[in-house]
Protein backbone atom coordinates (compact mmCIF):
# COMPACT_ATOMS: atom_id res chain seq x y z
CA UNK A 1 0.00 0.00 0.00
CA UNK A 2 1.45 3.32 -1.18
CA UNK A 3 0.07 7.03 -1.03
CA UNK A 4 1.26 9.51 -3.83
CA UNK A 5 1.48 13.28 -2.40
CA UNK A 6 -0.80 15.56 -4.61
CA UNK A 7 -0.54 18.97 -3.44
CA UNK A 8 -1.83 18.80 0.26
CA UNK A 9 -3.54 15.44 -0.23
CA UNK A 10 -2.59 11.71 -0.67
CA UNK A 11 -3.88 9.59 -3.57
CA UNK A 12 -3.53 5.28 -3.09
CA UNK A 13 -1.95 3.11 -5.08
CA UNK A 14 -0.18 0.22 -5.49
CA UNK A 15 1.76 -1.88 -7.85
CA UNK A 16 1.74 -5.07 -9.09
CA UNK A 17 4.76 -6.73 -10.61
CA UNK A 18 4.74 -10.40 -11.71
CA UNK A 19 7.59 -10.22 -14.28
CA UNK A 20 10.01 -12.26 -14.71
CA UNK A 21 13.54 -10.99 -15.22
CA UNK A 22 14.38 -12.59 -18.15
CA UNK A 23 10.91 -11.09 -20.04
CA UNK A 24 12.82 -7.71 -20.80
CA UNK A 25 11.73 -4.38 -19.86
CA UNK A 26 7.90 -3.95 -21.02
CA UNK A 27 6.52 -0.57 -20.60
CA UNK A 28 4.26 -0.67 -17.38
CA UNK A 29 0.37 -0.09 -17.52
CA UNK A 30 -1.14 2.18 -15.53
CA UNK A 31 -5.03 2.04 -14.80
CA UNK A 32 -7.23 4.76 -14.31
CA UNK A 33 -10.93 3.64 -13.19
CA UNK A 34 -13.92 6.00 -13.21
CA UNK A 35 -17.10 7.48 -10.93
CA UNK A 36 -17.85 5.33 -8.15
CA UNK A 37 -15.41 2.64 -8.28
CA UNK A 38 -11.77 1.87 -7.18
CA UNK A 39 -8.76 0.46 -8.60
CA UNK A 40 -10.24 -3.01 -7.71
CA UNK A 41 -12.71 -2.93 -10.59
CA UNK A 42 -9.91 -3.72 -12.53
CA UNK A 43 -8.70 -6.98 -10.70
CA UNK A 44 -9.65 -9.22 -13.59
CA UNK A 45 -7.52 -7.81 -16.60
CA UNK A 46 -4.44 -8.55 -14.48
CA UNK A 47 -3.95 -12.16 -15.29
CA UNK A 48 -3.38 -11.78 -18.98
CA UNK A 49 -1.00 -8.83 -18.52
CA UNK A 50 0.95 -9.08 -15.17
CA UNK A 51 3.42 -11.64 -16.57
CA UNK A 52 4.45 -9.20 -19.10
CA UNK A 53 3.68 -5.27 -17.79
CA UNK A 54 4.25 -4.04 -14.10
CA UNK A 55 0.79 -2.68 -13.12
CA UNK A 56 -0.08 0.49 -11.61
CA UNK A 57 -3.30 1.34 -10.43
CA UNK A 58 -5.05 3.90 -8.33
CA UNK A 59 -7.93 4.97 -6.30
CA UNK A 60 -9.23 8.54 -7.93
CA UNK A 61 -9.05 11.43 -6.20
CA UNK A 62 -12.71 11.26 -4.09
CA UNK A 63 -13.05 7.55 -4.08
CA UNK A 64 -11.58 4.30 -2.32
CA UNK A 65 -9.26 4.82 -0.11
CA UNK A 66 -8.38 8.18 -1.77
CA UNK A 67 -11.85 9.32 -0.26
CA UNK A 68 -10.32 12.07 1.64
CA UNK A 69 -8.35 13.75 -0.99
CA UNK A 70 -11.73 15.08 -2.26
CA UNK A 71 -12.13 17.69 1.07
CA UNK A 72 -12.35 21.13 -0.56
CA UNK A 73 -11.11 20.13 -4.22
CA UNK A 74 -12.19 21.96 -6.90
CA UNK A 75 -12.89 19.46 -9.23
CA UNK A 76 -11.29 20.07 -12.37
CA UNK A 77 -9.77 18.40 -15.77
CA UNK A 78 -6.48 19.67 -14.88
CA UNK A 79 -6.70 18.89 -11.16
CA UNK A 80 -7.15 15.07 -11.89
CA UNK A 81 -4.37 14.92 -14.30
CA UNK A 82 -2.32 16.33 -11.77
CA UNK A 83 -3.02 13.47 -9.42
CA UNK A 84 -2.47 11.01 -12.35
CA UNK A 85 1.38 12.37 -12.83
CA UNK A 86 1.46 12.17 -9.03
CA UNK A 87 0.81 8.68 -9.07
CA UNK A 88 2.83 7.64 -11.98
CA UNK A 89 6.23 9.67 -10.74
CA UNK A 90 5.24 8.04 -7.00
CA UNK A 91 5.27 5.06 -9.27
CA UNK A 92 8.69 5.36 -11.11
CA UNK A 93 7.24 4.97 -14.45
CA UNK A 94 8.28 7.56 -16.59
CA UNK A 95 6.65 6.10 -20.06
CA UNK A 96 3.87 3.52 -19.64
CA UNK A 97 0.58 2.54 -21.62
CA UNK A 98 -2.40 4.12 -19.92
CA UNK A 99 -6.43 2.24 -19.59
CA UNK A 100 -9.32 4.25 -18.36
CA UNK A 101 -12.61 3.52 -18.01
CA UNK A 102 -15.25 5.64 -18.29
CA UNK A 103 -14.30 9.41 -17.14
CA UNK A 104 -10.79 7.44 -16.81
CA UNK A 105 -10.79 6.81 -20.44
CA UNK A 106 -11.76 10.67 -20.92
CA UNK A 107 -8.43 11.80 -18.66
CA UNK A 108 -6.20 8.99 -20.38
CA UNK A 109 -6.74 11.16 -23.60
CA UNK A 110 -6.26 14.17 -22.05
CA UNK A 111 -2.81 13.04 -20.53
CA UNK A 112 -1.64 11.39 -23.63
CA UNK A 113 -2.14 15.08 -25.00
CA UNK A 114 -0.57 16.84 -22.39
CA UNK A 115 2.44 14.79 -22.49
CA UNK A 116 2.92 12.54 -24.97
CA UNK A 117 6.41 11.70 -24.47
CA UNK A 118 5.24 9.56 -20.95
CA UNK A 119 2.37 7.58 -22.71
CA UNK A 120 2.81 5.05 -25.29
CA UNK A 121 -0.77 3.71 -26.18
CA UNK A 122 -4.03 4.22 -24.37
CA UNK A 123 -6.83 2.51 -23.77
CA UNK A 124 -10.50 4.01 -23.26
CA UNK A 125 -13.16 1.35 -22.27
CA UNK A 126 -16.96 2.87 -21.95
CA UNK A 127 -15.25 6.38 -22.62
CA UNK A 128 -15.96 9.58 -24.54
CA UNK A 129 -14.44 12.43 -25.65
CA UNK A 130 -17.26 14.84 -25.53
CA UNK A 131 -18.85 15.14 -21.55
CA UNK A 132 -22.09 16.91 -22.94
CA UNK A 133 -22.83 13.23 -25.31
CA UNK A 134 -23.22 11.24 -22.06
CA UNK A 135 -26.71 11.07 -21.46
CA UNK A 136 -29.36 9.91 -18.66
CA UNK A 137 -26.94 11.69 -15.74
CA UNK A 138 -29.92 14.44 -14.71
CA UNK A 139 -31.46 12.94 -12.05
CA UNK A 140 -28.61 11.66 -10.07
CA UNK A 141 -29.06 14.04 -7.36
CA UNK A 142 -32.37 13.64 -6.90
CA UNK A 143 -32.18 9.95 -6.03
CA UNK A 144 -29.03 10.43 -3.59
CA UNK A 145 -31.23 12.99 -2.03
CA UNK A 146 -34.28 10.81 -1.99
CA UNK A 147 -32.78 7.38 -1.38
CA UNK A 148 -29.29 7.74 -0.31
CA UNK A 149 -25.87 6.02 -1.65
CA UNK A 150 -27.65 2.71 -1.58
CA UNK A 151 -30.65 3.61 -3.91
CA UNK A 152 -28.54 4.92 -6.44
CA UNK A 153 -26.16 2.46 -6.32
CA UNK A 154 -28.96 0.00 -6.70
CA UNK A 155 -30.08 2.05 -10.00
CA UNK A 156 -27.24 1.91 -11.30
CA UNK A 157 -26.89 -1.91 -11.78
CA UNK A 158 -29.33 -1.75 -14.12
CA UNK A 159 -27.29 0.86 -16.24
CA UNK A 160 -24.02 -1.48 -15.63
CA UNK A 161 -24.80 -4.52 -16.05
CA UNK A 162 -27.87 -7.88 -17.89
CA UNK A 163 -29.71 -9.16 -15.44
CA UNK A 164 -27.66 -12.10 -16.09
CA UNK A 165 -24.49 -10.38 -16.61
CA UNK A 166 -22.78 -11.45 -13.38
CA UNK A 167 -22.53 -14.01 -10.83
CA UNK A 168 -24.71 -13.31 -7.49
CA UNK A 169 -21.38 -12.92 -5.78
CA UNK A 170 -19.77 -10.55 -8.02
CA UNK A 171 -23.28 -8.58 -8.10
CA UNK A 172 -23.07 -8.35 -4.62
CA UNK A 173 -19.74 -6.86 -3.97
CA UNK A 174 -20.06 -4.57 -6.78
CA UNK A 175 -23.36 -2.85 -5.58
CA UNK A 176 -21.81 -2.58 -2.23
CA UNK A 177 -18.49 -1.14 -3.35
CA UNK A 178 -20.11 1.57 -6.11
CA UNK A 179 -22.69 2.30 -2.70
CA UNK A 180 -19.18 3.27 -0.73
CA UNK A 181 -17.87 6.05 -2.51
CA UNK A 182 -19.09 9.70 -1.24
CA UNK A 183 -22.07 10.81 -3.17
CA UNK A 184 -20.33 14.25 -3.09
CA UNK A 185 -17.45 12.71 -5.32
CA UNK A 186 -20.18 11.20 -7.13
CA UNK A 187 -21.23 14.66 -8.29
CA UNK A 188 -18.20 16.35 -8.31
CA UNK A 189 -16.65 14.20 -10.35
CA UNK A 190 -19.67 14.14 -13.11
CA UNK A 191 -19.79 17.57 -12.95
CA UNK A 192 -16.33 17.70 -14.25
CA UNK A 193 -16.74 15.21 -16.68
CA UNK A 194 -20.23 16.55 -18.32
CA UNK A 195 -18.39 19.79 -18.78
CA UNK A 196 -15.12 18.03 -20.79
CA UNK A 197 -14.86 18.15 -24.43
CA UNK A 198 -11.73 17.16 -25.96
CA UNK A 199 -12.90 17.38 -29.93
CA UNK A 200 -10.59 20.22 -31.19
CA UNK A 201 -7.34 18.33 -29.54
CA UNK A 202 -7.75 14.62 -30.42
CA UNK A 203 -5.92 15.07 -33.80
CA UNK A 204 -2.97 15.65 -31.28
CA UNK A 205 -3.70 12.26 -29.80
CA UNK A 206 -1.11 10.10 -32.37
CA UNK A 207 -0.39 7.21 -29.63
CA UNK A 208 -2.16 4.19 -31.08
CA UNK A 209 -5.41 4.02 -29.26
CA UNK A 210 -8.01 1.01 -28.12
CA UNK A 211 -11.38 1.72 -27.70
CA UNK A 212 -13.51 -1.11 -26.11
CA UNK A 213 -17.27 -0.36 -25.43
CA UNK A 214 -20.50 -2.49 -24.35
CA UNK A 215 -23.20 -2.67 -27.53
CA UNK A 216 -25.49 -1.64 -24.78
CA UNK A 217 -24.24 1.28 -22.71
CA UNK A 218 -26.86 3.90 -21.98
CA UNK A 219 -24.65 6.63 -21.27
CA UNK A 220 -22.35 6.45 -24.39
CA UNK A 221 -24.20 5.04 -27.60
CA UNK A 222 -21.44 2.57 -29.78
CA UNK A 223 -21.98 5.68 -31.95
CA UNK A 224 -20.36 7.90 -29.72
CA UNK A 225 -17.27 5.83 -29.45
CA UNK A 226 -17.63 5.42 -33.90
CA UNK A 227 -17.07 9.26 -33.83
CA UNK A 228 -14.11 9.18 -31.64
CA UNK A 229 -12.48 6.58 -33.63
CA UNK A 230 -12.96 8.67 -36.60
CA UNK A 231 -11.72 11.45 -35.03
CA UNK A 232 -8.19 9.66 -33.91
CA UNK A 233 -5.45 9.32 -36.25
CA UNK A 234 -4.36 5.42 -35.09
CA UNK A 235 -7.37 3.98 -33.54
CA UNK A 236 -8.91 0.26 -33.13
CA UNK A 237 -12.68 -0.09 -32.07
CA UNK A 238 -13.55 -3.58 -30.44
CA UNK A 239 -17.28 -3.89 -29.44
CA UNK A 240 -18.33 -6.20 -26.69
CA UNK A 241 -21.83 -7.94 -27.14
CA UNK A 242 -24.17 -7.75 -24.27
CA UNK A 243 -22.57 -5.84 -21.96
CA UNK A 244 -23.68 -2.18 -20.74
CA UNK A 245 -21.47 0.60 -18.87
CA UNK A 246 -19.93 -1.64 -16.29
CA UNK A 247 -18.16 -3.24 -19.15
CA UNK A 248 -14.64 -3.32 -16.79
CA UNK A 249 -16.44 -5.33 -14.73
CA UNK A 250 -18.33 -7.50 -16.88
CA UNK A 251 -16.01 -8.44 -18.93
CA UNK A 252 -12.81 -7.46 -17.34
CA UNK A 253 -10.83 -10.72 -18.00
CA UNK A 254 -11.81 -11.04 -22.10
CA UNK A 255 -10.52 -7.03 -22.11
CA UNK A 256 -7.48 -8.28 -21.15
CA UNK A 257 -7.16 -10.82 -23.15
CA UNK A 258 -7.62 -8.10 -25.91
CA UNK A 259 -5.65 -5.30 -24.46
CA UNK A 260 -2.65 -7.90 -24.85
CA UNK A 261 -2.81 -8.62 -27.99
CA UNK A 262 -3.24 -4.93 -28.75
CA UNK A 263 -0.08 -4.37 -27.05
CA UNK A 264 2.02 -6.46 -28.74
CA UNK A 265 0.89 -5.68 -31.89
CA UNK A 266 0.95 -2.04 -31.94
CA UNK A 267 2.72 -1.20 -28.34
CA UNK A 268 5.83 -2.81 -27.96
CA UNK A 269 7.95 0.69 -27.88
Amino acid sequence: MAFAPAGKAQIYFDVTDLVAPWQGDALPVLFHHGIALDAQVWSEWLPPLADRHRIVRFDMRGFGRSAAAADGFAWSVEGLLSDLWAVADAAGVERFHIVGESMGGTLAMAAAIEKPSRIATVTVSNGAHLGSSIRNLEHWQKVFDEKGAAGWSAMMMKDRFFDDGLTPDKYRWFEANQASHPPASVMGAIKTLVGADLTPRLSELKQPVLLLHGDASPFIPVKVMAELQSLLPDARFHVFEHAKHGLPFSHGADCGRVLRQFLEGRGRS
